[in-house]
């Protein structure tokens, strides 16, 4: 009886030690940074997620993709890993994921409209001009204070894509490379990209590169506008715009976004072997 008790207590005590050096090696897994940012214009705190690279090094100098819904239970999670995907296996610089969580996105991504239906199913709508502000006149300035870095991104998807469609017509220079999937371009009766053409007359023609796409199951309004906005584009002979239209055979509204984003960093890295 003796013997199988001191079995038993040394069977126990192997057991506990297994189970403390288990929790001895368990260690936050991290992917980057979040941070809390008041702002001024908006007249509230705003959370950002904050991607590094792996290899982030405070003295070099990085591309910036700024993420609009970029909570992390939205779409920040699933965008990070294919940035470092593309990083990995495509030509795609190390790059830096700025994930603009949410407050109210249908307030932050709409411009006015007297519509009324709108105004009844959106009560908070219409203050895009404020959130260009902030990302023009506070975020892009405190990251741009926080890290060195070199091309700016915008990726947008839905009401986020209207709002990327009005800063490439109405401030095109605050990015470089726009993400545009599909956008809530009937929005205010398409007033939007029924101004585009005389919008565009007023736009420097510098270097850009801009990606639309729409799901083929998408609304029929929704694969209209897109595809009217990039014919509006395109023939703005904008020489140094490279614009690009992708239309996602097997997508809808709800599953467009991360297999677009991939179809569209393709167009700009192209797979490259890897060195051995």
């Amino acid at each position: 009886m003796l013997k199988k008790l001191l079995i038993f207590c040394s069977i126990l005590f192997v057991f506990q030690n297994v189970i403390l050096a288990q929790n001895g090696n368990v260690k936050p897994l991290t992917i980057g940074e979040n941070r809390t940012f008041k702002s001024k214009i908006l007249n509230e705190d705003r959370t950002l997620n904050i991607y590094l690279p792996q290899n982030f090094d405070k003295s070099k100098s990085y591309p910036v993709i700024y993420l609009l819904d970029g909570s992390m239970n939205e779409d920040f999670i699933h965008v990070t890993g294919l940035v470092q995907f593309f990083n990995q296996m495509y030509s795609m610089p190390e790059t830096i994921v700025v994930g603009i969580a949410n407050v109210d996105r249908k307030r932050d991504f709409t411009f006015h409209t007297d519509l009324k239906d709108l105004q009844k199913d959106y009560p908070t709508t219409g203050h895009s001009d404020k959130f260009i502000n902030f990302l023009e006149n506070e975020l892009k300035p405190y990251i741009e204070s926080q890290f060195k870095t070199t091309d700016t991104y915008i990726f947008g998807q839905s009401l986020g894509g209207l709002l990327a469609t009005e800063i490439l017509l109405k401030k095109p220079e605050m990015f470089n490379h726009y993400f545009i999937i599909s956008p809530s371009l009937w929005w205010d009766d398409e007033s939007l990209l029924k101004k585009a053409n005389q919008l565009l007359t007023k736009i420097p023609d510098t270097t850009k590169f801009i990606y639309i796409s729409v799901g083929k199951g998408e609304h029929p309004v929704m694969v209209k506008d897109a595809e009217d906005l990039y014919d509006v584009l395109k023939k703005s002979n904008k020489k140094n715009w490279a614009v690009e239209y992708k239309m996602m055979e097997t997508d809808n509204h709800a599953t467009i976004l991360h297999r677009s984003l991939y179809e569209g960093l393709v167009k700009l890295f192209p797979y490259q072997e890897q060195k051995k």
